[in-house]
């Protein structure tokens, strides 16, 4: 394990010196490629480092504690060493997970699909809710986000919104959000105070890039509509919004955020091309109708991977048994607590399978 560790550490000092090279910092290309490789060894490098410097002060504790004849510094000493230990301890067991592979997809944007599911109009709303918290955390880490195409209802909620998220490593924290998300409140229509259950699935995509999907010209239909909803005159005149479908396999993406028919058609295009390397993937892998299952879901009750409880102000990840009383904060995009903690067990289990 320190021998791979020592040459993640090795590879650190090299591109942060490579950072400093005139050459690389006077070109865009080199400077990106080489801060994206940083990225990479960065957090190893810096644990290990950590590692090292409680190690070398575990050693010297010792030696102090067999070279002290004071009874007082003496059980001082050990009380330092009796927490090194314990730090050192942590260290190795957090190293090992860094080790794990991690999802090549990780560093990637992303493509988002919220939809409503059991709850007609309530489930639509809540659909709006969700998109809403997802815009907020993007928003936190500095992230973009652009709706691709969204089918709202007269109450303001969402039947269906695609969305994309730009940011280094969106992936990697937002892929734990696929599944179905079920809400307990009383909607504002309920005159009897009842609690409703209702369902939204959300499904992440990692953004394909145009290299990995070959997409034949002609194996395209593509229609431009009036786009609907909201936008003012001139984005209900003019036919700006795109429906592209992939004949050979049926797929259908719309898209019409945009006023100009090309912005619209290159979002169409992001989508298409991340949903067909997705299906690509659950083939090769042979498991196309189970990962989408587990990923979707039907949009019954009776799925779900999170629960949003308004009347105890509760939210419970049913995956890893994560209950927290803070629903406000949670809506508003504060979700980081309940993603670090799916990270962790996430790279927990894949350590286990490793060994």
């Amino acid at each position: 394990m320190f021998d791979k560790l020592s040459i993640f550490e090795k590879k650190y000092d090299e591109l942060s010196a490579r950072l400093c090279d005139p050459s690389v910092a006077g070109s865009a290309e080199k400077y990106t490629q080489t801060m994206k490789e940083l990225r990479e060894v960065e957090e190893i490098a810096l644990k290990y480092r950590e590692y090292k410097k409680c190690r070398t002060e575990l050693e010297e504790a010792k030696e102090m504690s067999s070279a002290e004849s004071d009874a007082d510094l003496s059980a001082m000493i050990e009380e330092e060493i009796s927490q090194l230990e314990i730090r050192l301890q942590t260290l190795t067991e957090e190293l090992k997970i860094l080790l794990v592979p991690k999802d090549p997809n990780d560093e990637r944007n992303v493509i988002v699909e919220i939809r409503a599911g059991a709850g007609g109009e309530e489930a639509a709303l809540f659909a709006a809710v969700l998109y809403r918290m997802y815009s907020m955390y993007a928003a936190k880490h500095g992230w973009n986000s652009e709706i691709a195409g969204a089918n709202e209802t007269e109450l303001g909620g969402f039947k269906e919104v695609s969305f994309m998220i730009s940011g280094s490593g969106a992936y990697s924290k937002m892929k734990f959000e696929s599944g179905v998300h079920r809400v307990q409140r009383v909607p504002d229509t309920e005159t009897q105070g009842r609690i409703h259950t209702s369902t939204v699935t959300v499904a992440v995509l990692p953004e394909a890039e145009d290299v990995e999907v070959d997409i034949d010209p002609s194996d395209l239909k593509i229609d431009t509509f009036r786009s609907s909803g909201a936008g003012g005159q001139h984005i209900n005149k003019t036919e700006s919004a795109i429906r592209i479908t992939h004949i050979p396999t049926g797929l259908v993406v719309e898209c019409q955020d945009e006023r100009s028919q090309y912005k619209n058609k290159d979002k169409a295009m992001k989508v298409l091309r991340s949903r067909l390397l997705e299906a690509e993937r659950e083939k090769q892998h042979g498991m196309v109708a189970e990962q989408r299952r587990s990923q979707v879901g039907t949009g019954d009750r009776s799925e779900r991977i999170r629960t949003y409880n308004y009347p105890q102000g509760r939210v419970t990840d049913h995956r890893i048994g994560l209950t927290l009383y803070r629903i406000d904060d949670i809506l508003n995009g504060d979700i980081d607590e309940i993603i670090d903690q799916l990270t962790t067990a996430d790279r927990a289990a894949k350590m286990n399978e490793k060994e």
